[in-house]
């Protein structure tokens, strides 16, 4: 073990809240530590990143189809996701590929501009613009969201992937597995559970529900988490995949069919690989409806990902954090890369990173490793992946998805107050109701409506004695305090005497201080006396 300083022993002995809302000690300093060993990388960050490529490869296709793309584009966003922007990112868990937030765009947009070449030139363009926002350091938009709201994304995160993963962990394959939006065609998040119901394949119940048992039996087991080098998520597929396997040779009535197993387009090699990339269509540079696809892509996907950023470092044991702003320039270089190749757009994706994270990795090497088995896989292990039930990959997510939205949460953030609580809960049922952005957007302003609120509430005092009356500035007078200030003058007697007091205030707003000096101007028609301390009023014009 490498020498531990004072300070991190001290950090060793101090409990910190983790995600889950429970109380549990620092992890091993080594892996606080910047300084991780090869070893502990092959431990550790190896099997992390085979379960999140696990996890990964059904939802490139998934999104793939939801997008109306050619399946090849979100396998070729995925490994570019694994194999580029980790190169340059400094997030040491973030896991990027081709996000479920932007199918219903990506599907507009290949529809609008006529082709899929035509659209990867968008995501070139696209590319190009967020490496721009990097360098002009426009990464520290993320900052400004409320942390009940990023709390709510991932806490909405966690409910979706429950919603999302019970159909197929009973049987019911219809929709794509890494959609993530509430409507789906004719069917909802509700509607499809409802189904799975009726119709429920116990080969696919039987596999999921032995793998979660599993699953939570291995967080249980001190002995077993401390197997780095085999996580409890592999040792679930290998099980569920295994126990498929035992169906299909002897109890052929409740085996898996293909439908149900994890499906991949055929390839030959590297050759055939290539064959099937749609690359830019570089004549349609000129067009204006390209680059209007290519700003939206660049400021949702930009924004996305620095949202998700922010979720993804809430749930580091370690604490680390992650610059938006290099990040930025990393996903830029990651959407050229994937528009040149034909690659769907790409952000950092919380799903993937969470699952990571439970399943003991510790730096951006999870990441390239999972990039390189998305590569492997769709060179060389075809046959071997597709006799993966969906159903156990679905028991993977449906862990991850608890962990991030324990009822333990809701309890903790009804007790920091209604101003905390509700922008919180409004974005989890925003997100689980419409989908991440629109969610995210709901939350946000329900947030800013309860900080306007507080704002307002407290901006100034007042105290009566007799005909005196002080009213004094606490704090910063914004625009939006002007309202109740003006009532508040509205609402004085006659024959008073006001003191304005501004002596504590930082600032006062333009629209604040013509409020004070439009009352002192006709203070005198009501024999009000108006006497304003720490705060120089422009002269009143002559009438």
């Amino acid at each position: 073990m490498m020498p531990q300083t004072t300070e991190m022993a001290d950090k060793l002995d101090v409990l910190d809240r983790g995600s889950d809302g429970e109380q549990r000690s620092q992890p091993d300093v080594t892996a606080q530590s910047s300084k991780v060993s090869p070893l502990d990388v092959l431990k550790t960050d190896l099997p992390a990143g085979l379960v999140v490529f696990l996890v990964a490869l059904p939802l490139c296709l998934g999104i793939a189809l939801a997008s109306g793309a050619p399946l090849f584009s979100g396998l070729i966003a995925g490994i570019v996701g694994g194999l580029v922007i980790p190169l340059i990112s400094r997030a040491p868990l973030s896991v990027s590929g081709p996000a479920a937030g932007l199918a219903a765009i990506v599907f507009t947009g290949i529809s609008a501009l006529g082709s899929f070449s035509v659209f990867a030139l968008a995501v070139v363009i696209a590319g190009v613009m967020q490496l721009v926002l990097g360098v002009l350091r426009a990464g520290g938009i993320a900052h400004y969201f409320p942390s009940s709201v990023i709390k709510g994304m991932l806490t909405a995160i966690g409910v979706l992937l429950i919603l999302k993963q019970l159909p197929h962990a009973i049987g019911l394959d219809v929709e794509e597995f890494g959609a993530m939006s509430f409507q789906v065609g004719k069917e909802n998040t509700f509607s499809l559970i409802a189904r799975a119901l009726e119709v429920i394949q116990p080969g696919a119940a039987i596999i999921s529900v032995g793998c979660v048992a599993l699953l939570v039996f291995w967080d249980k087991v001190p002995a077993l988490k401390k197997l780095t080098w085999l996580p409890g998520p592999l040792v679930a597929v290998l099980g569920g995949t295994l126990a498929n396997e035992l169906f299909q040779r002897n109890y052929q009535t409740v085996a898996l069919q293909s439908e149900h197993l994890v499906r991949l387009p055929s390839t030959d090699g590297a050759g055939g690989l290539l064959g099937a990339l749609h690359l830019p269509d570089w004549s349609a540079i000129t067009r204006a409806d390209v680059w209007t696809l290519a700003v939206t892509l660049a400021v949702v996907a930009s924004l996305e990902t620095l949202l998700n950023l922010e979720a993804v470092d809430r749930i580091d044991p370690w604490r680390r954090k992650s610059p938006p702003n290099r990040e930025m320039l990393a996903q830029g270089m990651g959407n050229l890369t994937s528009g040149l190749l034909g690659g769907l757009p790409i952000t950092s994706v919380v799903v993937r990173s969470s699952a990571g994270v439970n399943a003991g990795g510790r730096t951006k090497a999870v990441a390239l490793f999972h990039g390189l088995f998305l590569m492997l896989a769709v060179l060389f292990m075809a046959p071997l992946l597709t006799r993966i039930p969906l159903a156990c990959l679905a028991a993977i997510l449906l862990t991850t998805g608890y962990k991030l939205a324990k009822p333990k949460l809701f309890s903790d953030m009804y007790r920091l107050g209604w101003s905390q609580f509700t922008p919180f809960m409004v974005t989890v049922l925003a997100i689980v109701l419409t989908d991440l952005l629109k969610g995210v957007a709901i939350g946000l302003a329900v947030g800013l409506a309860f900080v306007l609120r507080e704002s307002m509430s407290r901006v100034y005092e007042v105290s009566r004695e007799g005909q005196l009356v002080t009213i004094r500035l606490n704090k910063e007078a914004f625009f939006f305090s002007r309202g109740k200030l003006v009532s508040l003058f509205e609402e004085l007697p006659r024959d008073t005497h006001v003191i304005l007091d501004a002596e504590a205030a930082p600032f006062v707003d333009h629209d604040v201080a013509d409020a004070i000096r439009d009352f002192q101007s006709s203070a005198g028609l009501r024999n009000i006396q108006v006497e304003v301390r720490g705060l120089k009023l422009a002269p009143v014009a002559p009438g």
